[in-house]
Parts: C-alpha cells; structure tokens; sequence
C-alpha cells in the first residue's frame, strides 16, 4: 500500500497551492466577502490553467485526471480561502452528470465553455417542500409535442443567478410508482428560469445561492439528459461522486484555520511567553493535527478508490464528506478560541472560515443523509 502521491500529482498540487499563494489575496477575499461578489476573474484565470474539471476529457478541455486530482485542486484552494476557494471549485457543479451520461452533442456544447471558464452551471434538486427527499418533486416537465414544458420552483441552488445553465431533475411522469421511477433530468439554459437571491447567508457569501423559478419553460426533447426516467439514479451518483469533492473543500478549510491559527500562536505573547509554547495550546493542534491527518486519509482514500475501480462506493463517500465536515467545524472553531477576539473579527480570516466550514456539514446531503447512507451500506452486508 502506497500513501505517496506520484509525481505528476505532486506537480498539480504545488502549481495550484502557488497559483492560490499569488492570486488569493486576503484583500481580494475581503471585497468578496463584503459585497457578495463571485471571483469571476479568479475563475477565468484559474479555468486558463486547466484547474477547472480536470476529470473532463481532454476534447472537452478538461486534463483526463481523477477524483483524487481533483480533490488536491479543492483542498489547495480552499486550504488558501474558504470563500474563494469553493466559488471556483464550484463553477462546474453537476456537469458530472452531462460528462457520465449526455450525448456527444451536449458534451460538446456545455462542458468546454465550463472548463474554459466562460460559463458557470448550476445542478437544479433540491425544492422548497422536500429538501433532501429527492424521491419526490413538484417540479414537473410535460412532454409536447418535440418539447418539454416546465413548471416548479428550486431552492438553495449553488450559482444560480450566475448559472449560464442548469441540470434540472424533473417529474415527467407523475403516475411512476414509486415516483422517483418517473424523474429525468433536462438541461435548461439561464433564458429559462428566474433566479432570485435566497437572502443572506451565514456563510459562503461570495457564492450566489438562489431559487429558481420555471413558469411554462419550454426546451427541446434534445435537452434531455440520458434517457427518460433515469433523473433520479443520474442523481444519486452524482451526489455520490460529488461528497468527495465536499469532503476536499472541508479538509482544506480546516488546514487553512490551522496554519493560520498555528502561525498567530508563535507570535503572540501572554504572560511573557508565546502562548505556542503553554501545553493547553500545543495540545489543541496535537488533537487538530490529528483530525485533520485522519480526513485527509479518508477522503484521499474515497477519491483513490472510485479512480482505480471507476465506480462510486456510497458508504465511503458518505464517510469521507460526514467525517471532514465535523472535522472542519471543530477545527475552525479551535482556531477562533486559539485567537480569541481577534478569531472573532471578520479582517483575520478565521471569522470567514468558521462560518464557511457550517455549510459542509449540511449541503450536497446532511450529515444525518450521510449516516443513512453508511448504514445503509452497513446493514445490506448483512443480509
């Protein structure tokens, strides 16, 4: 068993950790913050050095890397910042499912425009009366004629209001029993929905959350992704796939507290000493060292297996997002106490990163999704 990364992968992950060094400036990650803008200069320029959907074909401008490829660009950028960091990790989100089931045709026309940077997507689930129960919705697209028309509202859309387009999943046939057998997911471009802002959040303010609203939308049969009826299944496996990339941004944001926090600790004094050098404090970043090493082997882990068997294991994604996510949280939250005031002022960083890490726990599945899943996985061996 080999913990080495090879060469090649030592090679992405210091270009993107100088990438981030240069471009990640906490005056940029400040202005962000303040006005709720995306980084989309960030993302251009990121997106020209091939960081953006690097698990992508080549012909469709990605690198034809992996998982674990992948999870060492996410847990670099947001090791650097939390908030800018994931806005451009994100720019891709839910073109998995184009890449794993589109036509060559829809290949074609969406995932370049992604990894090059001009376009942003945004993956269409979650509703306003089901939240994590994708087994139902009330978004509904009838088929007329050569057609789909499309009614429903989604909410907590990452990228909305930026979105160039959407995934949507879909009831297109409400009499499917059970119903989640009638769903399908359709591509549907920015001129089709409204988005509207979800209001201010606790974190994550950079990214634009939104809800998306389809009144009568109309796109061609040729929007379908896959085949009829298989939206629910397309899903699933994405969310699979993508807790991994979940579970690098919170590794990387628990890092990115403890190097700063550990930084503070050797500078500041109390009682005529570096406060570094009081057991109480070295025993908080033995414990955070530890848990963040103990993510960092999971999640390298989940993306290291779905690359050599080129098939998700749920109950290890699952383990990997929960565990760091809890992990992100708790290290954050260290990190502030480690500061004292100065954790709790929005110009030192560990503010914003306390706040960014809540979310991980939360979207792409709750923890509580997470823990069906793996027992799930636990309980069906058993049998």
């Amino acid at each position: 068993m080999d913990f080495e990364l090879t060469e090649q992968q030592k090679m992405l992950q210091k270009a993107v950790r100088e990438f981030a060094a240069g471009e990640f400036t906490k005056e940029i990650a400040l202005e962000h913050e303040l006005e709720h803008k995306f980084p989309f200069d960030l993302l251009r320029k990121a997106a020209k050095l091939g960081f953006i959907g690097v698990y992508y074909d080549e012909k469709y401008g990605g690198q034809g890397l992996g998982a674990l490829e992948d999870v060492l660009i996410a847990e670099e950028f947001c090791r650097r910042d939390s908030g800018l960091g994931i806005c451009i990790v994100l720019a891709d989100f839910a073109c998995e499912i184009i890449k794993w089931c589109g036509s060559e045709k829809q290949k074609q026309k969406y995932l370049p425009k992604v990894t090059s940077g001009q376009w942003i997507s945004a993956g269409a689930f979650t509703e306003p009366d089901h939240g994590s129960d994708i087994t139902r919705m009330s978004t509904i697209a009838s088929r007329v004629g050569d057609e789909y028309v499309i009614n429903g509202t989604k909410t907590f859309i990452t990228n909305g209001e930026i979105a160039d387009f959407a995934i949507v999943l879909c009831q297109t046939d409400p009499d499917a029993k059970p119903t989640y057998r009638g769903q399908s997911t359709i591509l549907v471009e920015k001129d089709g929905f409204k988005a509207t802002d979800v209001g201010n959040k606790m974190g994550l303010k950079m990214m634009k959350t939104s809800e998306l609203s389809f009144e009568d939308t109309r796109v061609p049969i040729e929007n379908l992704v896959g085949q009829e009826a298989r939206g629910f299944y397309q899903t699933l496996e994405f969310f699979d796939e993508s807790r991994i990339e979940i579970a690098a941004q919170a590794l990387g944001t628990a890092q990115g507290a403890f190097d700063r926090a550990l930084d503070y600790a050797k500078q500041r004094e109390q009682f005529g000493r570096k406060i570094v050098e009081f057991q109480v404090t070295q025993h908080k970043f033995a414990d955070m060292a530890t848990k963040i090493e103990a993510a960092r082997l999971l999640t390298y882990k989940a993306a290291w297996s779905y690359d050599q068997a080129r098939r998700i294991d749920p109950k290890l994604t699952s383990m990997a997002k929960m565990y760091a996510a809890r992990v992100a949280v708790e290290v954050t939250d260290e990190a502030v106490q480690i500061l004292g005031a100065y954790g709790y002022i929005t110009e030192y960083e560990l503010e914003r990163f306390y706040r960014d890490a809540r979310i991980t726990e939360i979207y792409d599945g709750t923890r509580e999704i997470q823990k069906n899943t793996i027992a799930s996985a636990l309980i069906s061996k058993l049998k």
